[in-house]
């Protein structure tokens, strides 16, 4: 049996550090510290075994945080944490923590690319000199963007094409707005390099949070699927951002409900078996 994993959340302590962009109106209901005292028994009933925490600041001292609950946590099995791609340093970076005692929970790192300003930000020199870096160490890179962000993200990867990759949240596509190109394009543009692997999550809160449907998200898990095919894809809740829309359970029945005509084999992949092949948890994911 292949375990279930949930390969994308977060967990903050607002007494501990402060996450800027739960400020504004909207975000009030999750401006509060979510903990694994609070996922725990949501990931139990859903039958989720194993997880991946990802990063949610620009701060390595956030990372240092979570590789330590990780190691003392047996429902994390992997940290998505935050390193400055661009800096000259960013190698030193990852070596030091790598080099903690918690270090080899680190199975990937991510930059908040949706924020940048600069369209094709991930092609700068700078920052293709960090995804080799993060590539020469065998660790994953997470692409958080935008529809409009898929182009560069194409050309890095292809100039990187010794490295991993995995697109948070399927670059967030406007369901709530019906938006389909360029996302449908770029999304398949990327999927060509078979070196990248998606995530089915967030989608929930890109569409309408009060009246979405699994009918919304259809399509575009539907597109998904069809390039790059189940055993690139993986499950992520993005919890608790994703309760702004709905709860835990929700999420992950919506998710199966979408993957119900793939085989078993082919849900067991996006459900956990991806997960744990393209951030290496052999060993710590438990079926």
């Amino acid at each position: 049996m292949t375990a279930r994993v949930d390969a994308h959340h977060h967990l903050w302590d607002l007494a501990v550090r402060d996450q800027p962009w739960l400020a504004g109106a909207a975000m009030a209901p999750i401006r509060r510290s979510f903990g694994l005292e609070d996922l725990g028994p949501e990931a139990a009933a859903a039958e989720v075994t194993a997880t991946v925490v990802v990063q949610s600041v620009a701060d390595v001292g956030e990372t240092e945080e979570l590789l330590d609950l990780a190691r003392s946590a047996p429902l994390v099995s992997g940290v998505v944490g935050y390193v400055d791609l661009a800096a000259p340093d960013v190698g030193e970076q990852l070596d030091r923590l790598r080099g903690r005692p918690s270090g080899a929970w680190l199975v990937g790192v991510r930059s908040l690319v949706q924020d940048e300003p600069d369209p094709v930000w991930l092609v700068r020199p700078a920052v293709i000199a960090g995804l080799r870096e993060v590539a020469r160490r065998g660790l994953v890179y997470d692409l958080l963007i935008r529809p409009g962000q898929l182009d560069a993200a194409v050309a890095a990867v292809t100039r990187v094409p010794e490295g991993r990759y995995v697109v948070d949240h399927l670059a967030k596509p406007a369901v709530a707005a019906g938006g389909w190109e360029p996302w449908a394009s770029g999304l398949a543009a990327l999927a060509v390099s078979g070196h990248v692997s998606a995530k089915l999550s967030g989608l929930v809160t890109e569409a309408d949070w009060g009246t979405w449907s699994t009918g919304d998200l259809r399509p575009y898990v539907e597109h998904a699927v069809a390039v790059f095919g189940p055993d690139r894809l993986l499950f992520g809740s993005d919890w608790p951002v994703c309760t702004l829309a709905a709860p835990y359970g929700r999420v992950v029945g919506t998710t199966e409900e979408l993957l119900r005509d793939l085989s078993t084999t082919e849900r067991a992949a996006v459900m956990g078996g991806t997960a744990a092949e393209v951030y290496g948890l052999a060993g710590r994911v438990a079926p």
